[in-house]
């Protein structure tokens, strides 16, 4: 068994927090784990619960179509939250919840060592990039941290909630492609 089937193994039988109790199944991710590029929100929703896969259901068609605007699929590109459980109501995971699953988004970091980190959301990006991270003022910007190159989008399911906002997000998924292609040497864009 590969290190990543291993890291996968673990965290399918995590129960560090209470969110096992409550979980249909853990969300480890999708996609090619040695993608230059990973996608990262923040919990599974309901959907995603039942599913076992990250971005399913309208939020995850958008995150599909978004991608393929500019060449990129899911199987080019690696996708997971920051926490693997679905909180409860969908509700904001907690701060131990967090903390509980931090080290399993640490080790897929290290095992995989993206090239480029996409956030999905405000709360993502609060976490990943710096945590008074203003979505409205910095989406689409790049940030040099830790050897890579984090942007954050709009999360798909605001976009369904506030289509304006899907103009300025084709603009950043165009400096995402840019981006790619700038420093990407083995993830095929389809044009």
């Amino acid at each position: 068994m590969s290190g990543w089937d291993t890291l996968r193994q673990e965290c399918l039988d995590c129960r560090r927090c209470g969110l096992a109790d409550t979980r249909t199944q853990v969300v480890f991710g999708v996609g090619d784990p040695q993608a230059e590029v990973l996608f990262i929100g923040e919990a599974p929703g309901a959907r995603e619960d039942e599913q076992g896969e990250p971005f399913v259901g309208r939020a995850g068609k958008l995150l599909d179509d978004m991608l393929a605007m500019i060449g990129l699929s899911r199987e080019h590109i690696y996708i997971t939250n920051s926490v693997k459980c679905r909180p409860p109501e969908n509700r904001d995971p907690l701060p131990e919840e967090k903390a509980a699953c931090a080290p399993w988004l640490q080790q897929q970091l290290a095992q995989m060592q993206p090239k480029i980190m996409v956030c999905l959301g405000r709360i993502s990006a609060n976490e990943l990039i710096h945590e008074d991270f203003k979505i409205s003022q910095e989406h689409g910007q790049f940030f040099h941290k830790d050897g890579v190159e984090m942007m954050a989008l709009y999360h798909p399911a605001a976009l369904l909630r506030s289509p304006g906002k899907k103009p300025e997000t084709f603009e950043d998924l165009k400096a995402l492609r840019a981006k790619i292609l700038e420093l990407c040497t083995h993830t095929p864009l389809a044009f």
